[in-house]
């Protein structure tokens, strides 16, 4: 990659991370994994670090989030709420220590935590007992949600040591499997939709407004970092003193004495992390000695001292029960698989696009094989590989159909494409898929009509053209399974609100 292609690339990444960063901390959605936004922004970090000259005040590496919601007070924190910079590798690992020993050549120990895959928070007591609590926000304004804070058992409110003058203690709000997964069993029974996972779960808890709710949601709390009179300790020291003053901390905190130690955590937690009732998604690697830590000092939105280091995409077995055909909004027939339904990076996963017969004949899957598949950037898994060896002869090859599933028209295959489509311009299929992109996103952003909405007013004869949609009224959503007054009114509004 030349300079110039190395620019370009840069922009095109801060475009991208900063729509997803925004659509995630402001407008409090998700459309890409958490692990594909890391990777995006791991890729960015180290264009940087290659082209210093490109790096701008408004890069993503140079902040540390989106603004405050306008639904709650702002809070200015006192002192910068950080982000950490990610690796991924022992060699990366390596490169971190080496370029802080250029600048400060010491024999370093490491305080090891746990990453838990939760919410950061900043807790402000005055005089011994909690005033504030405050969301990361953009790391200079968070959102106060002080109320809700209150509600989880295990933050004190007052501390257990009478400290005059203000103190703040950070930390990790979180929500363990357990309680998420008994929240889903009640949302399964009432019949709505289940929730994605503990993490998006516990920050949608605290940033709304009914503390009542936020209650009953039995959410947990790590506290990590601590600050009084600005004075820097020693982290294992802190971590000590935290619990001293009535915080629940982790554990598994550990001192180690170099990088080799640091490995030798980071591989047995890869291997026992599953086995705890909580998200853990790396280690978090600090200097102990605070000396050190003040002169490395920060860099843009992170500090030197300090980096995340992060467990590899999650990676699990299942067995390919069938594939079927879905008809997309040009006609292009996509396969699709469906599985033993399998938990991957804390959701259900029972199906995973196959692209088409190509990447089919590449991977070499068959109905019955036992598949590894991962969640590594993708908002739908993807199949890594098939387990060739677990075949029993009884497995059924996967052939492209000659006539679409949806209106019986002929498959028909352009040269020099890899895609088949239907040859009926005219396909409910194709219609159908229109009418859901035009609703979506990328398009029109109507909210609240999802995909299984614009299904049941099709089917219904409800609409055929996107102009339908600004023809129909409450009572035709009323018509609609799972619509109440209620909902049928939200989905009139979404509708006129776009017109």
């Amino acid at each position: 990659m030349n300079k110039q292609e190395a620019h370009k690339r840069i922009q095109n990444l801060k475009e991208l991370i900063n729509k997803h960063r925004y659509e995630y901390h402001v407008l409090n959605t998700q459309t890409i994994s958490d692990e594909a936004l890391d990777s995006l922004k791991h890729e960015l970090s180290l264009l940087e670090q290659s082209y210093p000259e490109f790096v701008t005040p408004d890069s993503p590496t140079q902040r540390v989030a989106g603004k405050a919601l306008d639904d709650f007070a702002k809070v200015t924190h006192k002192r910068r709420m950080i982000s950490l910079n990610d690796i991924f590798n022992f060699e990366e690992l390596s490169d971190w220590e080496a370029r802080n020993k250029k600048i400060v050549d010491a024999q370093y120990e490491y305080v090891v935590e746990l990453k838990i895959d939760g919410f950061a928070i900043s807790l402000i007591y005055r005089d011994g007992v909690l005033v504030t609590a405050a969301t990361r926000g953009d790391g200079l304004v968070g959102e106060d949600v002080t109320q809700n804070v209150k509600t989880i058992e295990s933050i004190p409110l007052t501390l257990r040591e009478k400290i005059s003058g203000e103190v703040e203690v950070r930390g990790e709000i979180f929500m363990s499997k357990k309680a998420f997964d008994a929240i889903n069993k009640q949302q399964a029974q009432l019949g709505e939709k289940l929730y994605a996972n503990p993490r998006n779960l516990a920050a949608g808890t605290i940033r709304q407004l009914d503390p009542a709710l936020a209650a009953s949601r039995k959410l947990d709390f790590f506290a990590y970092e601590l600050f009084i009179d600005d004075k820097s300790m020693p982290k294992i020291v802190e971590h000590e003193r935290l619990r001293e003053l009535g915080f629940k901390t982790s554990s598994h905190t550990k001192l180690v004495s170099d990088i080799a130690g640091v490995q030798r955590m980071y591989d047995a937690w890869s291997d026992k992390r599953e086995k705890q009732d909580f998200l853990i998604d790396g280690l978090v690697i600090k200097i102990n000695d605070p000396k050190v830590r003040d002169t490395l000092g920060i860099v843009g939105k992170a500090p030197r001292g300090m980096c995340a280091y992060k467990f590899p995409a999650q990676q699990v077995t299942t067995v390919v029960k069938g594939v079927d055909w879905s008809v997309g909004r040009t006609g292009v027939l996509t396969p699709v698989a469906t599985f033993e339904p399998v938990s991957v990076a804390g959701t259900t996963v029972q199906h995973a696009t196959i692209h088409n017969m190509d990447e089919i004949r590449r991977l070499d899957v068959r109905i019955g094989d036992t598949v590894i598949i991962e969640k590594a950037g993708d908002i739908i898994p993807k199949i890594v590989t098939v387990l060739a060896q677990m075949r029993t002869g009884k497995e059924k090859v996967i052939t492209a159909p000659s006539h679409c599933p949806v209106c019986g028209s002929v498959v028909q295959q352009a040269k020099g494409e890899v895609a088949i489509r239907c040859s009926n311009n005219s396909c409910f299929a194709s219609e159908v898929s229109r009418l859901i992109h035009f609703v979506s996103k990328k398009a029109f952003d109507i909210e609240g009509l999802g995909e299984k909405v614009v299904e049941q007013l099709a089917v219904n004869g409800l609409i055929a053209s996107p102009a339908d949609l600004y023809k129909l009224t409450i009572d035709d959503f009323l018509t609609l399974e799972g619509f109440k007054e209620k909902s049928a009114t939200n989905a009139f509004n979404a509708i006129q609100a776009k017109k």
